[in-house]
């Protein structure tokens, strides 16, 4: 279990040379957990294969839950990347059920490491891991403009919420064996069909 966040924020990398080190520290921390699992990286490895001082480490990411936190939103950031508008004629459910089935294979297919930002992100308290309110607005935006929906209203949102909560629910499922991939692919689109079906420009 990641240790619980401590109250002090972390530091915001600045100038390029400190931008460079904080990626090389997600990567490291991304590689080690592929490995091994959460349970099983101790902050000092994550320095060492990083080439950074563990005081360095401890700046930017106070706890492991402020670690693998950041390393997941850097994963949902490349997902907003692949998020863009319905084409004419394309079902923008459709579309947001294949941008969550692909995210889905993904994250699933390096397990231990999927387990380890999942967990942290779970523990995260939004007051003290502000990389847990990126990852929510990050998704929430994704999927928002997947739909075409420019101005969402308050129960679009909702809505979009109660999706993204879904998913993750649903990657934790299989994570933890209760449910297979055909499972996983099945629930998302019953979930994006029910829910999204209730926006504000269906």
């Amino acid at each position: 279990m990641p240790r619980i966040a401590e109250a002090r924020p972390p530091a915001e990398p600045s100038s390029q040379e400190q931008k460079a080190r904080q990626r090389r520290i997600l990567r490291a921390a991304a590689s080690l957990a592929t490995e091994r699992g959460l349970d099983r990286v101790q902050m000092q490895d994550v320095a060492k294969e990083a080439g950074v001082a563990i005081a360095t480490l401890y700046r930017y990411f106070p706890s492991k839950t402020h670690l693998f936190t950041a390393v997941m939103a850097e994963q949902v950031e490349q997902l907003d990347g692949l998020a863009r508008p319905p084409r004419p004629g394309q079902d923008p459910v459709e579309a947001v059920c294949e941008l969550l089935l692909r995210s889905s294979r993904k994250l699933l297919s390096r397990p231990l490491l999927a387990s380890a930002m999942m967990q942290s992100n779970v523990q995260a308290n939004a007051a003290t891991v502000s990389e847990a309110i990126r990852i929510d607005k990050l998704m929430q935006d994704a999927v928002l403009r997947m739909l075409g929906i420019d101005s969402p209203t308050a129960r679009d949102i909702r809505l979009v919420s109660l999706v993204i909560e879904c998913w993750y629910g649903m990657l934790s499922s299989a994570l933890n064996g209760r449910l297979s991939m055909a499972d996983v692919e099945e629930e998302i689109r019953l979930a994006c069909g029910l829910l999204l079906a209730a926006r504000s420009n269906a």
